[in-house]
């Protein structure tokens, strides 16, 4: 009788055990890709203060949104690599990797003094043409003007905006509708649009993403310049 009841209990306890590691491994897997999920995030956040060439003003930011922006502009999305005065000042001088030692230190450092402060002239679009020519495509100043917002004092929904659809608010380079004056781009190229910036690439990026990189593009430092900005625009 007794080694029949302990049978039982020790069925009892097998059955249990068995429903207690069922359920862990049921859980598990949900658990280990919420962590999984998290760690990449924070990983990426920290990514971006680490890549973050310039000091950043965290003045009323949300850190994680910062990092996340720093992180698609510097690490995913080289902005200044088009949103700088060009190769030739885009590194210090002893920071660019493209430069053989001594010049090059071996350590790469972008140059504070143009980061993401507009400049580059990609020529005349799409092609030289008759005189005066094309419009030659500048790339805009991102950092922020003296309201605290980016690209020309974009608000978030005309940030947003540009990366959804291209659209150049400054509108500096309209469709010719006559012969090229030195500011139009040719037909069929929509003037209204910006050919050059890759905003296709950028354009299904969740909202989310684009609010990192507006938060991001609020931090760092203004820069004076850029095509239609005006002799003051940080003070």
């Amino acid at each position: 009788m007794k080694n029949k009841r302990f049978s039982m209990k020790v069925a009892a306890l097998s059955a249990l055990a068995l429903s207690v590691a069922g359920g862990l491994m049921m859980q598990t897997p949900r658990v280990h890709a919420q962590s999984l999920r998290n760690d990449d995030a924070e990983r990426k956040v920290q990514l971006g203060f680490v890549s973050a060439p310039v000091p950043l003003d965290m003045t009323g930011k949300d850190r994680a949104l910062v990092g996340l922006g720093s992180y698609i502009v510097n690490v995913t999305g080289d902005c200044n690599g088009c949103h700088s005065a060009g190769p030739a000042t885009e590194f210090t001088a002893s920071g660019n990797p493209y430069m053989l030692p001594p010049v090059y230190s071996g350590k790469k450092q972008v140059n504070p003094a143009t980061y993401l402060g507009g400049g580059r002239d990609f020529g005349e679009f799409p092609a030289p043409g008759p005189p005066p020519g094309f419009a030659h495509i500048v790339s805009r100043n991102l950092t922020p003007d003296k309201t605290g917002r980016p690209a020309g004092g974009l608000t978030f929904g005309q940030f947003q905006n540009v990366l959804r659809t291209g659209i150049d608010y400054d509108g500096v380079h309209p469709t010719c509708t006559a012969a090229p004056d030195g500011h139009c781009v040719p037909f069929p190229f929509n003037g209204s649009r910006l050919q050059v910036m890759p905003w296709t690439a950028y354009q299904d990026l969740e909202e989310h993403d684009i609010r990192a990189i507006y938060e991001y593009l609020k931090a760092i430092p203004c820069l004076e310049g850029g095509p239609g900005e005006p002799s003051s625009r940080c003070h």
